[in-house]
């Protein structure tokens, strides 16, 4: 800081300072303000449902459960029928729950299974196009 000598002087360094506070006070307002709308609950659950929304990691673990739990169903379904025999009703829910897991815990793998399974259904189909063509 440099000596100051005069009266002008002091009022031009009392206005510089001045000057100083009223932007270092107008920053501060403006961080309060953000961190005010920041904190408010509808922020904070709009913010929430973007961050899920963009996530790819939890989309795809929704995905994979919504698969596991269809396939679990349906494999219950399948085993069990119509019957109202309660040993094969139990065996029916443990092969659901088993199902189930593995399909929720392998998503990537039953995928790509799957997409073997369709490419080697359509690549059968072509072939047999085209000796009844001939």
């Amino acid at each position: 800081m440099k000596n100051i000598n005069s009266a002008a002087e002091i009022k031009l360094a009392i206005q510089e300072k001045q000057f100083e506070l009223d932007i270092q006070g107008q920053l501060i307002k403006e961080q309060f303000n953000a961190i005010y709308e920041s904190l408010k609950p509808a922020s904070i659950i709009n913010n929430t449902l973007k961050d899920i929304a963009t996530s790819p990691f939890l989309l795809n673990n929704i995905i994979g459960s919504g698969m596991g739990l269809l396939t679990g169903f349906l494999s219950k379904k399948i085993a069990v029928g119509s019957s109202e025999n309660p040993f094969r009703i139990f065996l029916g829910t443990i092969l659901q729950f088993g199902v189930t897991n593995l399909v929720a815990q392998n998503p990537d793998t039953i995928r790509s299974l799957f997409k073997y399974l369709l490419n080697s259904i359509f690549h059968i189909s072509e072939a047999k196009d085209e000796t009844i063509d001939k």
